[in-house]
């Protein structure tokens, strides 16, 4: 590996860890260079600005979360709701394993800074995009009932994912660590709304 390019993957593993325990609004170039062992002149010869830095750290997160995740294999799966339980315990083991880059992801998305509030929008935008248009694929494969409208039912289960997904990360905000237990807890709340939404309510 070119030193260039080592001293600029190196800068970015040490960002990430300040990042993740200091967020983005708290985080100085001082404490970015102090970690990375160099001056803030050399931080500046790779990034130009802070904000620059932190959108490389988060688009390595981002891309090392999708390779891990394989989200467009799922459309490989035949049952719908096997392959959100099967992603959904691949995400929550990728969270427990990189607490670092959850934490970094987490902030990015769902307690945005305001600086960077329109770039974050138009990158969430375009990843939640992409993950519809794979999720909707996969559940073109489910049979319905007569009289349910597929678009209805695809945004009522989208509705179910996004609301467990925000009290996950409530519940999470403080914890350093996601144990068995509780991710269990976390899937087995999941498929019992998705159960409730398949097979009905009404006796």
């Amino acid at each position: 590996m070119p030193l260039q390019l080592y001293e600029k993957e190196h800068i970015l593993d040490a960002c990430l860890a300040v990042f993740a325990h200091h967020g983005y609004e708290k985080t100085s170039t001082a404490m970015l260079a102090e970690a990375a062992g160099i001056s803030k002149a050399l931080i500046f010869h790779h990034f130009r600005s802070k904000k620059e830095l932190y959108f490389c750290v988060l688009d390595r997160c981002i891309e090392k979360m999708k390779a891990e995740l394989r989200f467009d294999d799922l459309p490989e799966y035949e049952d719908f709701f096997e392959a959100i339980d099967r992603f959904s315990r691949i995400k929550l083991d990728y969270c427990k394993e990189n607490p670092e880059e959850y934490k970094v992801l987490t902030e990015a998305f769902y307690a945005t800074p305001k600086e960077l509030k329109a770039d974050i929008e138009e990158k969430m935008g375009s990843l939640m995009a992409n993950r519809n248009k794979v999720l909707e694929r996969l559940f073109e494969k489910v049979t319905l009932k007569e009289g349910v409208d597929r678009s209805q039912a695809f945004e009522l289960i989208w509705i179910i994912l996004k609301h467990l997904e925000d009290k996950l990360l409530t519940e999470v905000a403080d914890k350093t660590n996601l144990d068995e237990k509780y991710m269990e807890r976390i899937i087995d709340e999941m498929n019992r709304f998705l159960a409730m939404i398949r097979y009905g309510i009404e006796r």
